[in-house]
C-alpha cells in the first residue's frame, strides 16, 4: 500500500497546487485530497518540502520520459530540438495543474536546498538537449540559440501560470518554433 498512497499524495500535492495557484497549501488538505489522514502523509513523506519535493521529482520523471520518448523518434538535430519543445508542451506537461506546479517550484527552490537542486538537474538537462542539436546546425550561435530556448519555454510557463496572454500547446510550440526557424536562417545567410 505505501507506493500507491505515496503515488496518491504527489498527485493530490499538484491538485492543490495548482487549485490554489501557490504553495500555501497545507499536509491536511493535501491528504484530503489523496483520501487519507495528514498523519499518513506525515508519515510518509515527513514534511510539507518533503511532499512539495516528491511532487517535483514525479514531475522531472514524467518530463524527463517524454524527452527521451521523442528523442527516441527524431531522425536529425532539427527534429530532436523540436522534440524537446514539443515535450515540454505535450498534454501530460502543459495542463493547468502542472504549470502551477512548475512555477511554485521555481518558488520554493529559492528557500529549499532540494528544490533548488532539482531544479538545476531538469534546467542542465533541458539545456544539454537543445544544445547537443543546436551546435551541429548552428554551431556559431548555439550557445544563444541555447539560453534563448531555454528561457523562452520557461517564459511561457510563466506567462500561462500568470493566466498572461495564455496558449494552447500548439500555439507555444509554434512560437518556439518559428524563433528556432527565423534564428537558424538567419544563421544560414
Amino acid at each position: 500500500m505505501e507506493p500507491i498512497r505515496r503515488s496518491a499524495l504527489v498527485e493530490a500535492t499538484i491538485h492543490e497546487i495548482g487549485a490554489c495557484g501557490s504553495l500555501d497549501v497545507t499536509v491536511s488538505q493535501i491528504a484530503r485530497r489523496a483520501g487519507m489522514s495528514s498523519a499518513l502523509a506525515h508519515h510518509y513523506f515527513g514534511s510539507k518540502e518533503q511532499i512539495f519535493a516528491a511532487a517535483m521529482r514525479h514531475i522531472l520523471t514524467i518530463y524527463g520520459a517524454e524527452v527521451r520518448g521523442a528523442l527516441v523518434m527524431a531522425a536529425s538535430p532539427r527534429a530532436r530540438i523540436e522534440a524537446v519543445i514539443r515535450a515540454s508542451f505535450g498534454p501530460a506537461q502543459f495542463r493547468t495543474e502542472m504549470v502551477s506546479a512548475w512555477l511554485n517550484f521555481y518558488v520554493q527552490a529559492q528557500k529549499s536546498d532540494e528544490a533548488r537542486r532539482l531544479l538545476h538537474i531538469y534546467q542542465r538537462r533541458l539545456r544539454s538537449n537543445l544544445h547537443h542539436a543546436i551546435r551541429q546546425i548552428a554551431p556559431r550561435q548555439a550557445a544563444v540559440l541555447t539560453r534563448g530556448l531555454a528561457a523562452m519555454i520557461d517564459g511561457l510557463y510563466i506567462r500561462q501560470a500568470l493566466r498572461a496572454e495564455p496558449l494552447e500547446p500548439e500555439r507555444a510550440i509554434d512560437v518556439l518554433l518559428h524563433y528556432l526557424d527565423t534564428t537558424l536562417e538567419a544563421e544560414t545567410r
